[in-house]
């Protein structure tokens, strides 16, 4: 799958030029959207289905900065999964050098409650193992 790509906003720069690092948190949630969307268990689909998947978990590294106009293209992959939760793992270049390493984690909500995706949702399950296991 094609990596997502995010031009960095002047409004997204600090005061030394640099982009700031909470934005590399939402770049991470854009290419989350993005591979969901594209996978075909977009955020309307899920929420449709009654399903929300609040992050319980990020980590972050930063490598190097990156500045106004430049373009981030970011890697996803599924990096574990159980029936409660999930991880991506996002790795963000920026000509060609990996300007920062991070991970998501998930849990999925049915009414407020965790509920197991193998269980309620077992193509949604089906997909993301598949995902993890392809590398992707």
């Amino acid at each position: 799958m094609e990596p997502y790509v995010h031009k960095v906003k002047y409004y997204e720069c600090d005061r030394m030029g640099v982009t700031h690092h909470s934005n590399y948190i939402r770049i991470m949630e854009e290419a989350r959207i993005d591979y969901l969307d594209k996978v075909g268990y977009g955020f309307e689909k899920m929420e449709a289905e009654g399903i929300v998947s609040p992050v319980t978990a990020v980590k972050c590294e930063y490598r190097k900065t990156t500045t106004f106009q430049d373009e981030i293209s970011v890697e996803l992959s599924v990096v574990s999964m159980s029936s409660l939760k999930f991880s991506f793992g996002y790795v963000m270049k920026c000509r060609g050098a990996v300007v920062f390493k991070g991970e998501s984690t998930h849990c999925f909500l049915v009414g407020g409650r965790p509920v197991s995706m193998e269980e309620r949702y077992p193509e949604l399950h089906r997909m993301l193992v598949e995902m993890m296991e392809k590398g992707q």
